[in-house]
């Protein structure tokens, strides 16, 4: 009778030391701030964010950060103005937009990701020599118009003496989840894809990777974080964590190499694998495409906003300082 109430007893100590630990990771779970983060894609263009995620940057910041994909800047911008999102990851024409809609709680760029163009051009052929003039006579599918992925080809091409609609064929009415169906389904002599979608093509044997419009446009702010000024101006503490665990993440990406990034965000692409994801990051680091820090910069502001004129989709130029929010980045770069 003594040997049973023994065992008995230490299946209740059991019980008990199992619920005080669930009930510390309950608490330690509910002492997180939950935070709403729409990113406008799903592309190993973000490599440092899946970093933070994923090494859990944002949990020692304090945040549990859920993230629903867009698809789309205008649906990413949308999620944040109908306050189904409280953090967007998208393209910096879709806050000039708003704003010069006269929407009062207008977004505010508060960090950047990204400082190139994350597409390439993708061809049905091998094209070793391939020069931008090749496009002449051609057809491309690009993306939605006024969005970024358009915006920055019209401007590589007119930088290269090619006017589009006239010189070639620009191909915008396709959604952005479809455009590689529609490139292997024979629509377009070439198509714009990010990765990892490009290198799929590839390895596929639907196409061929021939030019980076990263290499191509040059120093562009072509990710940004945004939030509403209400957002802002109510959790200023949470846009602060936030950002420190960007600058983390970004760091920490600076500091390793492409495979050991690739083995860290590899969780976040389950339908790849370790060796296809080294390249396409080593391909994204060899360009130069991510910020050592998240200041977004005046010149580059100045710059993305030449891009929109260029491409008509500017009705009236940002002040800086009316859309651009350092000071978060600025803290968190010192700390």
């Amino acid at each position: 009778m003594k040997k049973r109430n023994s065992i008995t007893a230490l299946f209740l100590t059991g019980v008990l030391c199992v619920s005080v630990f669930a009930g510390c990771s309950q608490k330690e779970e509910s002492s997180l701030t939950p935070v709403r983060l729409n990113e406008v894609v799903h592309s190993v263009f973000y490599a440092p964010q899946y970093v933070a995620q994923e090494l859990g940057f944002f949990e020692e910041e304090g945040l549990d950060v859920s993230v629903a994909v867009g698809q789309g800047a205008d649906k990413s911008m949308t999620a944040l103005l109908s306050d189904s999102a409280d953090i967007a990851l998208l393209g910096t024409e879709a806050g000039i937009y708003v704003y010069n809609e006269g929407k009062q709680d207008y977004p505010l760029a508060f960090a950047q990701l990204t400082q190139r163009a994350g597409n390439f051009l993708v061809s049905r052929q091998p094209e070793p020599n391939f020069q931008w003039s090749d496009l002449k006579g051609k057809s491309v599918i690009g993306g939605r118009i006024g969005g970024m992925p358009e915006l920055v080809l019209e401007y590589v091409l007119k930088q290269n003496g090619i006017t589009p609609n006239e010189d070639m064929e620009l191909i915008n009415n396709i959604s952005y989840t479809s455009t590689s169906g529609a490139f292997v389904g024979d629509i377009g002599d070439y198509t714009v894809e990010f990765e990892p979608t490009a290198t799929a093509l590839e390895q596929q044997g639907n196409g061929y990777i021939v030019a980076s419009l990263g290499t191509a446009s040059g120093y562009v702010p072509y990710t940004v974080y945004m939030s509403t000024s209400t957002y802002m101006k109510e959790n200023p503490e949470v846009i602060q964590k936030f950002t420190n665990a960007i600058q983390k993440g970004q760091t920490w990406v600076q500091q390793h190499s492409s495979a050991e990034i690739a083995q860290v965000i590899l969780p976040q692409f389950p339908d790849s694998d370790l060796e296809t994801l080294t390249t396409i990051i080593e391909r994204y680091k060899q360009q130069d495409t991510w910020k050592e820090n998240t200041i977004f910069e005046e010149d580059s502001f100045t710059l993305i906003q030449d891009i929109m004129e260029q491409g008509g989709e500017l009705s009236n130029r940002v002040p800086y300082e009316d859309m651009i929010v350092t000071e978060f980045s600025e803290k968190a770069l010192a700390s």
